[in-house]
């Protein structure tokens, strides 16, 4: 069965850059094990699972090169993006998922999606976080993910961390934002670690801007921010609050446009 497939560079202008997604568009969809399968041969943090149900609705899924993923938010824009080139006509579209419904808009040159809020809250730490990421001191959150701040962007830039303990640490699909002040335009800069779920750094990051948005926007009395992504590939995005709604915008590029067989 020949299955479009589509390589996306996210949260770029770029190629080269920002986050890569795989993009499947299904008739239906095929066992669990294919998806997984697909998924650890592409081997990109994320790709994407998508089936038409009506004009504008469609069904979707994420699974890491490991497991079946709750939420992602380049893989979604890669979707929605797919979907334009495809000469979708309706908009906004909605894509029903584990984490509910998710509508993407169309912004200009920049798709824009409507994901959950997910504030951090005060949580207990593990002994062994910090140490993990080489830090001796931080302020730690946690929401799905642990929210690590420390005080500049240099030290979030400049993280090396050990993997290997990162992955004891995590459980279930949750990871570890690391994040500081940005500087210039940007208000906040942030880097994210999951290798539990087999993604030792993910490039450039849409779901992790449901939990650094609130944050960021409480502390700095704003509802718009821009946001980059401190990876070796980069990526650059933006955030509004709206209600317990983040908006999440952000641009792609098409690399690769071919067929699976399978």
């Amino acid at each position: 069965m020949p299955v479009p497939y589509y390589h996306v560079d996210v949260f770029t202008n770029s190629l080269f850059a920002g986050n890569p997604a795989g993009v499947c568009i299904l008739p239906s969809y095929p066992s669990d094990q294919i998806m997984r399968d697909i998924a650890a041969e592409n081997r990109h943090s994320q790709t994407a699972f998508v089936v038409q149900r009506a004009a504008r609705d469609f069904d979707l899924r994420w699974f890491t090169p490991k497991v079946e993923d709750d939420l992602c938010g380049h893989a979604t824009l890669a979707s929605a993006y797919v979907l334009a080139l495809r000469g979708q006509v309706e908009w906004p579209v909605r894509f029903h998922t584990r984490s509910g419904v998710l509508t993407v808009g169309r912004d200009g040159d920049r798709m824009e999606m409507d994901f959950p809020a997910w504030p951090p809250a005060p949580c207990v730490v593990p002994a062994a976080l910090l140490p993990a990421l080489g830090l001796e001191t931080a302020r730690v959150l946690k929401a799905r993910d642990y929210l690590v701040v420390v005080e500049r962007s240099e030290q979030v830039r400049a993280l090396a961390p050990d993997v290997a303990a990162l992955a004891q640490l995590e459980s279930g699909i949750g990871g570890v934002i690391v994040t500081a002040p940005g500087d210039g335009d940007i208000d906040y800069v942030t880097r994210f670690f999951c290798p539990a779920i087999g993604i030792n750094e993910d490039p450039a990051t849409g779901s992790i801007s449901c939990t650094l948005a609130p944050y960021w926007a409480d502390r700095l009395g704003k509802r718009t921010l821009r946001a980059q992504q401190l990876s070796g590939r980069g990526g650059e995005l933006r955030c509004q609050i709206d209600g317990n709604r983040v908006k999440i915008a952000g641009q792609a590029r098409l690399y690769l446009h071919g067929m699976l067989e399978l």
